[in-house]
């Protein structure tokens, strides 16, 4: 999953939103990140973790031709990340643009961002990145994005051409996996282990 899953699940689940996106930034153990991400970072590779693991993905990372299987997975997560856009009245009671002002305003505010995230929140936030998605073209802006921040983007070469090929395909995954993956946030959720909630003495 991509930023805009990863922060819908979070709200779904009734977790802290930019804690669980900080998942991707935060590196080594859990117990060395502050304590109020704690909690969505865990999260947050409990989900990673579910998603790798699930037959849906594996069997669609398959379909990708040789010339970009070796970052199928990436494109999997930003492809999603359009999906859920594109048919969000379907999967939330706030608007796109109300859930993506509210994720905003508590990335400006929230304390001790791993560093990398603190490096590219502003961009998120004045490019609009959430929003973005919605659109074949935005997907495509952010499968350019990631090709640029990576030290190998001539392994992005092929990339829109056969996302564009998969594109039934990528659809009917996500329509059918995502919502075992709300589920299972939801359900993940109510497990934290104790000592990563927000409340815990550090």
């Amino acid at each position: 999953m991509n930023f805009l899953a990863h922060l819908h699940l979070a709200d779904i689940s009734d977790t802290h939103l930019v804690a669980n996106l900080c998942g991707d930034f935060a590196k080594g153990k859990i117990e060395d990140h502050p304590q109020h991400l704690q909690q969505g970072i865990w999260l947050h590779r409990q989900i990673d973790q579910i998603t790798d693991n699930h037959e849906i993905i594996i069997d669609l990372l398959k379909q990708f031709p040789k010339t970009s299987r070796r970052v199928a997975p990436i494109l999997i997560d930003l492809a999603f990340d359009h999906y859920l856009a594109f048919y969000w009245e379907e999967y939330h009671h706030q608007s796109l643009d109300v859930f993506s002002q509210k994720a905003y305003k508590e990335l400006s505010t929230t304390a001790q961002l791993p560093l990398t995230l603190q490096a590219i929140a502003p961009k998120i936030i004045q490019q609009d990145w959430l929003t973005s998605y919605q659109t074949k073209q935005g997907l495509n802006q952010a499968i350019k994005g990631v090709s640029k921040r990576l030290s190998k983007p001539e392994l992005f070469d092929h990339a829109i051409r056969d996302v564009d090929k998969l594109y039934v395909e990528i659809e009917i995954a996500f329509r059918t996996f995502y919502p075992q993956l709300m589920a299972y946030s939801r359900i993940y959720s109510r497990k934290t282990p104790e000592q990563y909630l927000p409340n815990a003495l550090g």
